[in-house]
């Protein structure tokens, strides 16, 4: 898996849903790409419903952690969008765990 952050953004306005699927290594560092594209998606279209796939993502435990507060709270951090704009964001975990202290996959049980 590469280092590289892939983000691809797919947008159904008809159904005001989008999916926007992140390769890569996502860090606390590269995580701050990731909220700048889901802000853009979620502007698109009022009520939009986002799902973030990272799947195919390597994740850090911390930015798993940050992401997984964003869908709880539905809101990006101030820094990034400093209006709050409601965000319905669900998502799609990552396959393999990364541990904070080997950074080695780990096997996530189905």
């Amino acid at each position: 898996m590469t280092e590289k952050l892939s983000i691809l953004v797919r947008v159904d306005l008809d159904h005001a849903k989008a999916r926007v699927l992140a390769k890569g290594h996502i860090t606390v560092h590269s995580i701050q790409a990731l909220y700048v594209v889901v802000k853009r998606a979620n502007a698109l279209r009022h009520n939009l419903v986002l799902e973030l796939d990272v799947r195919h993502a390597r994740v850090d435990p911390e930015a798993l952690r940050l992401l997984e507060t964003c869908c709880k709270t539905r809101q990006l951090p101030v820094r990034i969008d400093p209006q709050q704009s409601p965000c319905t964001l669900s998502m799609l975990p990552p396959r393999h765990a990364v541990h904070a202290a080997h950074h080695a996959p780990a096997r996530v049980a189905a």
